[in-house]
């Protein structure tokens, strides 16, 4: 397995193109959550990809995004968060959070990250230093909740 963490623009068309199909088909496919994916905010964030395989195959066993800070919320916010159903259970989402945290104050040190995470992940998250901010909500037919995970200056 190989990690990439880079911006929209270091994408090759072959990586979009996978990461777009990935994310299709856990959240549409999987989740049965029809939405528009393409929100304009691929080109104004982070992309942190787990990639198996080869050059010519290469798979995304795992993925999320950061959007930049002022975008979506006040700090920089990660979201589309996702493993692929053959590494569900091993480890990687986690490792994938982990990673994200390190880049993301690494990116904008002295910031806080904010996510809009699905309610049901409330603990998997906490684990990060995510904290719930909000009320329960509706995004998509499915219960969030806003967290935030606090400067660590």
């Amino acid at each position: 397995m190989q990690w990439q963490w880079c911006s929209f623009n270091e994408l090759t068309l072959s990586q979009l193109y996978e990461v777009l199909r990935i994310r299709q088909e856990v959240f549409t496919v999987e989740q049965d959550c029809p939405y528009q994916d393409a929100d304009g905010k691929d080109q104004h964030s982070w992309h942190l990809i787990c990639w198996e395989g080869d050059e010519n195959n290469p798979q995304v066993m795992a993925y999320l995004r950061v959007v930049f800070p002022g975008l979506k919320y006040r700090e920089p916010s990660i979201g589309r968060v996702l493993t692929a159903e053959a590494s569900r259970g091993t480890g990687l989402g986690k490792e994938l959070i982990r990673r994200a945290v390190m880049h993301t104050c690494e990116e904008y040190p002295n910031t806080g990250i904010r996510i809009s995470a699905q309610q049901h992940l409330d603990r998997f998250y906490g684990e990060f230093g995510f904290e719930q901010v909000s009320e329960p909500y509706q995004e998509d037919g499915i219960p969030h909740i806003e967290m935030l995970r606090p400067a660590h200056n």
